[in-house]
């Protein structure tokens, strides 16, 4: 075998390695989900007094899911002289107006409700949130995303939470209004599903570190201002500011039982735009915090657990570089049998496979929230090959944020797309554009169509499924994102 030969099989057992280590993590969070489940602590349930509230909605451009927040807000059961509601409006268009008359019909009805109108845009969603809190007369704040729809009970059941005076966030669990409209929301509500329930339960359970997760939960005022306030140095901001509140000593409380439902990106484009944002700011988080974390007085478990989580989006990275030198290195296998015996050791990788198997099957399965009818197995691995046809664009997102190359914050669309197979026809928010990247994302599904024949033709089958995924998961995102750009040419 010749250097490079040696170098590349270095490199692709060492990929195999790493992504080894992060499945067993995923196993670990799961056994201390289990647990957490099984011992779960009984919740406060009644206000004694009622605390001030503001509630801040950070909106840009949401004509289609905007009236269905305001009234969902407004509906929320919380003595009306303890709760200020704020509109953090942005927008450009028609929302601008559509907002103001639904703002003074609530006013005229004795609520507290703000339309806010920054002179410019500055710092986007953080910008936005940075400002109305200046203007905020609550000692908490909650936030919700325009696609959200908090229930009328929201309040009752977080506020209610902030026991002592070291909690800074009450986080609620994502709910899935259309989960069922196709099959990338079904694949979208079966991973965040896992996120939801596994991973946040099982950090906060041993006291690690979770995040808020932009929207559907609740801040103490003091705890924002302590941690330095709203930063846009990041794309995700949550994320960002829900570590360093953390690394102050504030203590952030997860109520997997209280649901907020939300609408799913319906178009492989604002599937893309929506991973983007949040794989490339955790990966800048990361490049921000995780020093830190790791110089921190904290238990080893902490920084393992902060290490796997805001690390976790450079799996992508890890799968899509491990699949693309997987060719090569399946034809050196061919031309040297001898090394067969270290790929016969790898297989214990498979364990990896299983973990993460295990992983998605309890939070499918076991978690009472999200039970469904849909077999597990052909679930889990429809959600395997759309997520590894999205790790050329997720990898690059990574990639930026490693390097600090700064992108302004793009929000995803909402359409209102909660009957399933709603008309997306003359949805003025559709304006996507065929981009080099799909174009990419095809000639790497026809790469791995390559390595199925190859497999085929040495006769070695250890890596063609891996193979057959990668490239039907890449056909079909590059697919469903030219498909995206016809809707925009409809509308």
């Amino acid at each position: 075998m010749v250097w490079y030969e040696i170098l590349l099989l270095a490199l692709y057992l060492l990929i195999m390695l790493l992504l080894f280590t992060y499945s067993l993590g995923q196993l670990h969070l799961t056994f201390t989900y289990l647990k957490a489940v099984k011992n779960k602590p009984v919740r406060v349930q009644a206000l004694a007094n009622y605390p001030v509230v503001t509630v801040q909605l950070p909106v840009y451009n949401e004509k289609y899911v905007v009236e269905r927040l305001l009234d969902a807000v407004c509906a929320l059961d919380y003595p009306a002289g303890k709760l200020e509601i704020q509109v953090l409006d942005d927008s450009t268009d028609d929302s601008v107006a559509l907002i103001a008359q639904k703002v003074k019909q609530y006013q005229a009805k004795g609520l507290v409700i703000n339309h806010l109108r920054r002179p410019k845009r500055t710092g986007f969603k953080a910008g936005a949130l940075a400002y109305g809190l200046q203007r905020a007369k609550g000692e908490f704040i909650a936030i919700f995303d325009a696609d959200f729809v908090p229930p009328s009970s929201f309040l009752q059941k977080t506020i209610p939470q902030f026991t002592g005076p070291d909690i800074g966030v009450v986080q609620t669990r994502w709910g899935h209004i259309n989960k069922d409209y196709s099959l990338f929301t079904k694949m979208q509500a079966f991973a965040l599903n896992a996120h939801f329930t596994v991973e946040q339960t099982g950090r906060n359970s041993v006291n690690s570190f979770i995040n808020f997760n932009g929207t559907a939960g609740v801040w103490r005022k003091a705890c924002i201002v302590d941690a330095g306030g709203w930063s846009a140095d990041t794309l995700t901001e949550d994320l960002d500011l829900s570590y360093r509140a953390q690394l102050n000593g504030w203590k952030f409380v997860y109520l997997e039982e209280v649901e907020t439902p939300a609408e799913l990106p319906v178009l492989m484009p604002a599937i893309k735009s929506q991973q983007y944002r949040w794989n490339k700011g955790a990966a800048e988080t990361a490049v921000k915090n995780l020093s830190k974390v790791l110089a921190a007085p904290l238990p080893l478990t902490t920084k393992l657990h902060a290490g796997f989580h805001l690390l976790n989006s450079s799996i992508f990275v890890l799968l899509l570089v491990g699949g693309i030198i997987s060719l090569p290195v399946l034809y050196i296998k061919y031309l040297n049998p001898q090394i067969d015996v270290f790929f016969n050791l790898a297989a214990v990788f498979l364990v990896g496979f299983l973990s993460i198997g295990f992983f998605f099957w309890v939070s499918s399965k076991k978690a009472p929230y999200t039970r469904s009818g849909a077999s597990f197995v052909p679930s889990f691995f429809t959600f395997m090959t759309i997520s590894m046809g999205l790790s050329y664009h997720n990898a690059l997102a990574v990639i930026e944020g490693w390097f600090g190359r700064k992108t302004p914050f793009i929000r995803t669309p909402k359409f209102n797309a909660s009957a399933r197979k709603a008309t997306l026809a003359g949805n003025r928010y559709i304006a996507y554009k065929l981009e080099v990247n799909t174009i990419i994302e095809l000639l790497l599904g026809l790469y791995f169509i390559g390595g199925v024949v190859l497999g085929i033709l040495v006769e070695d089958w250890g890596l063609i499924l891996f193979h057959l995924m990668l490239a039907v998961g890449l056909l079909t995102v590059s697919y469903q994102s030219y498909k995206g750009t016809r809707y925009a040419g409809a509308a």
